[in-house]
Parts: structure tokens; C-alpha cells; sequence
């Protein structure tokens, strides 16, 4: 049976190279949006859905909190995909013959050295790969693209230089999702968990709220609010912890939290990704 895992984007995205980097073997499904990515996986013509939550750049992903606590998808595991911008132009362009560069307007701000080097104009595009795919369409050796070296193999395009991004740790964070929950034992080490809340409205819940995870020693990696639909009052907030839910620290943190809070859900506890622990 093929194993099939969806993301949002054009053959050839970063989200795609993280795919085939965390599922090697495994065929990917380009998707047009977040929100189609998780119509394959629930639909079942994707297993896993490869979902993009964070950048250590530009920051969240702010359609994630409100996509996955109503995808009935939970959280399996992460991925971590380092961004390597590779400048790309048709076969036999060299680099003097660009006037133009195209990407996402993400990657854009980027590359801000390379298009202050180059004296190219800076356009925005849909997606990364999108813009490698409409620099063949034109065939123009004035247009370039920034995309990864995986559009280019697909695209047959030349890369004419390579790791032309702005800072080298430039890392894009992703969730995998599925139909099914598979929890790690309790007694796993170097598990994350996912969870969602909203702080009742009254002064001091969110101080207790976050104090329990800080009382019982559990450490947070990501803390995201939102406004909740329907209201101007209550703020949700998207959680991101190290440790299970059954293991005694954070059993008692989410105690606490249930106190002051609610529609509290769990979306998923998971392995930790090593690229959290660098040797």
C-alpha cells in the first residue's frame, strides 16, 4: 500500500522537502491550501499531513490554532526542516542577466542582502516553488526565482547560487498529523504535548494558569494566543510542552489549569523531534 502525506504547496516546497525528509519513500500530496491538506488526511487519501506551525524567522503560523482544534486530526510527531534559499534561473543564465527575482513574499524578506548585492527587483509571489515554476513558463533569463534545491530538480532549472538566505538558522517547524492518536508510553523520555485552552474571564486566571506548568517544573516551548470566534473577551491559547500528560508534573499542571480555564483539549502528545536535543 502507498504511503501518502499531504502538504500545503507546489511540488518542490519547502513543506514538500520536509515531507520526503521525514518520510523518505513516501509519496507527497501538494495541496492549495492548510485546510486541504487536512481534508486528505481525513478523507484517507493521505496518511499524515505535514503542517507548517512555526519559523524561526518569521514567526507562527497563525492559521494553525484555528485550523487544528475543529480537524478532529491529532498531532503525532514534529519535524524540523532547516530553509536553504538557493537563487535558481533557467539553464545557461548567469547571475548579471537577472532583473528580476521572484518568491513568497516570506522568503523576500529573507534575502534582503542578495537583492540589495544584485540591484534586482524584489516580486512577490504565491509560493516558493510556484515562482520556480513561472520562471520556466516565461522563459526569460531576466527572471530568477528563490526556492529550494528540490525546485529546482523538478522544475529543471539551474541553482546559481545556493544558500543565499539573510541568517543560517533560518528553520521552519512543522506538525504531522493523522487520523488516529498514537501516544508514547508515560515513561518515554523527550515527549512534547499540544494542547489548547481558554482562560475563564476573570483577573489573575491566565498567572495561575501558566504558574502550574511553572510549580510543578514543566517546561514551555511555545505559548500562542488568539482571539476566541464569536467574541472580544476570551483569549485562547495555543500550548506547546515538554512532557505526557500522565507523567506526575504535568498531571498536576493540568490541574491547575483546569481550574481557571476551559474547553481545554489536548491535541496531540507525541516524540520529541531531535532536533530539539543537538548533540
Amino acid at each position: 500500500m502507498t504511503q501518502i502525506i499531504a502538504f500545503q504547496g507546489r511540488p518542490g516546497a519547502y513543506s514538500d522537502l520536509a515531507c520526503r525528509t521525514a518520510r523518505p519513500g513516501w509519496e507527497t500530496l501538494p495541496c492549495p491550501s492548510f485546510q486541504a491538506a487536512i481534508d486528505a488526511v481525513r478523507e484517507g487519501r493521505a496518511t499524515l499531513g505535514m503542517l507548517a506551525c512555526e519559523n524561526s524567522l518569521a514567526g507562527r503560523v497563525p492559521e494553525i490554532h484555528a485550523l487544528l482544534p475543529e480537524a478532529g486530526l491529532p498531532i503525532i510527531g514534529e519535524h524540523f526542516q532547516r530553509v536553504e534559499h538557493c537563487l535558481l534561473g533557467l539553464p545557461g543564465t548567469r547571475i548579471e542577466d537577472l532583473r528580476r527575482i521572484h518568491t513568497h513574499p516570506v522568503a523576500l524578506g529573507q534575502i534582503r542582502d542578495l537583492i540589495r548585492e544584485l540591484g534586482v527587483e524584489a516580486c512577490s509571489a504565491f509560493d516558493t516553488a510556484g515562482a520556480a515554476e513561472m520562471v520556466v513558463q516565461w522563459q526569460s533569463r531576466e527572471d530568477g526565482a528563490i526556492a529550494s534545491s528540490l525546485a529546482a530538480e523538478l522544475n529543471g532549472l539551474e541553482i546559481l547560487r545556493a544558500n543565499v538566505e539573510d541568517a543560517a538558522h533560518n528553520t521552519t517547524r512543522f506538525y504531522l498529523v493523522a487520523r488516529e492518536a498514537v501516544w508514547p508510553s508515560a515513561e518515554a523520555e523527550r515527549v512534547m504535548t499540544t494542547l489548547v485552552f481558554r482562560v475563564l474571564n476573570r483577573p489573575g486566571a491566565l498567572y495561575q494558569a501558566l504558574g502550574g506548568f511553572a510549580e510543578n517544573g514543566v517546561n514551555m516551548t511555545r505559548l500562542e494566543s488568539y482571539m476566541s470566534p464569536g467574541t472580544l473577551t476570551a483569549t485562547g491559547f495555543l500550548l506547546d510542552v515538554e512532557g505526557h500528560p500522565e507523567q506526575d508534573s504535568l498531571k498536576q499542571a493540568l490541574s491547575v489549569l483546569r481550574e481557571c480555564s476551559e474547553n481545554i483539549a489536548i491535541l496531540g502528545v507525541y516524540p520529541a523531534s531531535p532536533s530539539r536535543y543537538p548533540e
